[in-house]
């Protein structure tokens, strides 16, 4: 199911810098405090990164495993936003990993290509080329039933890691792109999945058949749905759409709406008109209510 291409190596948590508008993903830097249980302190963590390859029914997946050197940890799933996995991604699964974590970041787009997908230093939001290749990197993992395979997948392989103790609920967390890869992860894996994290999510409520706020009746886990301002603007019935489903199906959940714009979680974000959108601030508020989500529900 693996096939694990370098040996573990030690690595230092990152730092971040940027982020974007309705595609891409998270922010990072260096240490929070914590941990609860059997979770060894931060500071007592050192961590090991392996590039592995996943099995799933549409191929094979290529992606990070980050995880503590020594012991069991609850496992995370990061979906990376619509520039996929890359350094930044991989940085967020270091620190989380020196939360005491185990931590999969796997390749969106492995269908079509293996990481990285695209070249950042050249990609602009402006240019029609840049988001022509965008769009059709995401037709793969955008296609019906291609999220729950492959969350069924990256489950059923960190089930299988020695890391991984699987005594605890899996975590899943998502930037842009990837907010409604969680909302899918958590459905399609009820029973595995105790915690899910959408932050500047695109498309959680949608007016089609397939809206992933419609899987909410099938969740059994406790979600965080951090919201961006423009977002919100744009769309400000969706938070109390969630909000309605989360309390129908009585599925613990929180719902925020943040200052900042969409993407303000993603620190190597190609900037908007020459203007950065990722914003430190709230970028450690949301990783801080992603630790203690996790604290709380993987258990």
């Amino acid at each position: 199911m693996t096939d694990t291409k370098h040996e573990p190596q030690e690595n230092t948590k990152a730092t971040a810098d940027v982020s974007r508008r309705d595609f891409v993903a998270m922010s990072m830097t260096a240490g929070l405090a914590v941990a609860a249980g059997n979770l060894a302190s931060a500071a007592e963590l050192s961590i090991a990164e392996v590039n592995v390859n996943v099995k799933t029914p549409d191929g094979i997946c290529d992606a990070a495993l980050i995880h503590p050197t020594t012991g069991s940890h609850p496992a995370v799933i990061l979906w990376p936003d619509a520039f996929g996995l890359r350094p930044s991604m991989v940085d967020m699964g270091k620190r989380l990993a020196t939360e005491g974590f185990t931590v999969l970041v796997p390749n969106p787009f492995y269908r079509t290509t293996k990481a990285p997908a695209l070249d950042m230093s050249s990609f602009s939001f402006q240019n029609p080329e840049s988001m022509k290749t965008l769009r059709s990197l995401m037709g793969g993992i955008t296609a019906p039933g291609a999220g729950e395979r492959d969350a069924m997948a990256f489950v059923a392989f960190l089930d299988a890691q020695k890391q991984v103790d699987t005594s605890k609920k899996i975590g899943t967390q998502g930037y842009c792109m990837g907010g409604p890869l969680v909302m899918k992860t958590v459905a399609a894996v009820p029973a595995r999945v105790g915690a899910g994290a959408s932050f500047h999510g695109g498309g959680l409520v949608t007016g089609q058949p397939s809206s992933p706020h419609l899987l909410i009746s099938k969740m059994k886990a406790r979600l965080y749905i951090g919201i961006a301002a423009n977002d919100d603007e744009q769309q400000p019935a969706a938070k109390d759409t969630l909000k309605a489903a989360f309390a129908a199906a009585n599925v613990p959940a929180e719902i925020e709406v943040y200052g900042s714009q969409h993407g303000w979680c993603v620190p190597d974000m190609p900037a908007e008109v020459g203007k950065p959108i990722y914003n430190k601030p709230d970028a450690e508020k949301a990783w801080a209510k992603l630790v203690a989500l996790y604290k709380t529900a993987l258990v």
